[in-house]
């Protein structure tokens, strides 16, 4: 990227897009992820080329309260600035809400269809941006594992999403109030859903593993996988799958 570029796009940009941050790793490595995301079969069909417009940030409600813009983003996978990539890899990505504003570009570029990519590879690669991204969602994931539904009552926690609001503490306290004055009885749980069939859940199970989800799980958070291992296991074990594991 050439100096007067560079500066552009920092002067636009507030994060710190400086090169030095990531020195420490290596340029074969940086190299290797942004080949990996060239290589998606979706990354021709997603980035054409730049006009350098800012339709995309203006369309983008992220760009509006982070230091994020899409364009950049675009830019950075065009000119094949691996080093930029790579630290877009490590913060901005994780800014983008994936409401597809951005397709509205005149050159038929898709930054959110991008960052679906950039993230895609970093998680599956563990990077630290992957993993701090996705903490909060290690209880959803075990939710939808252990129980077949993706939210229940008791996940309103004050401190699982603190940008949920204030109000979530009087609901936390209070939820099984709030439940039991829900009309149908099906609903006065607060640890479930509702029930899902067991044939659902093994069905699940198996797409989870013959598509790698579970792969990429072990690589942002070992201590879920390892959970969710063992409870995957044993009811695949009982459902007569013996010759599935996870190892």
């Amino acid at each position: 990227m050439s100096s007067a570029v560079e500066s552009q796009v920092l002067n636009a940009f507030p994060l710190d897009l400086s090169q030095d941050r990531y020195a420490e790793v290596p340029y074969e490595e940086k190299a290797r992820l942004f080949e990996e995301v060239k290589t998606d079969i979706r990354y021709h069909d997603v980035l054409y080329g730049c006009y350098e417009c800012g339709i995309c940030v203006a369309a983008c409600p992220s760009a509006r309260f982070y230091d994020f813009s899409p364009r950049v983003i675009a830019q950075a996978c065009a000119r094949e600035d691996v080093e930029l990539v790579y630290t877009l890899m490590n913060d901005s990505i994780w800014d983008c809400s994936q409401c597809f504003s951005c397709d509205r570009c005149p050159r038929g570029n898709s930054p959110g269809g991008l960052i679906t990519i950039l993230r895609e590879v970093a998680v599956r690669n563990g990077l630290q941006s992957a993993r701090d991204a996705l903490e909060g969602y290690g209880r959803i994931i075990y939710k939808i594992m252990s129980t077949g539904t993706q939210v229940s009552p008791d996940m309103l926690q004050p401190d699982a999403f603190p940008d949920w609001g204030t109000h979530v503490h009087e609901i936390a306290e209070n939820l099984e109030v709030w439940r039991r004055a829900l009309p149908p009885e099906t609903l006065h749980t607060t640890d479930i859903g509702w029930d899902v069939d067991e044939k659902t859940m093994i069905e699940l199970y198996l797409i989870w593993h013959m598509t790698g989800v579970m792969d990429m799980i072990k690589e942002v958070d070992e201590g879920l996988f390892m959970i969710l291992q063992d409870v995957m296991e044993e009811r695949l074990e009982d459902a007569g799958y013996d010759d599935v594991t996870f190892d």
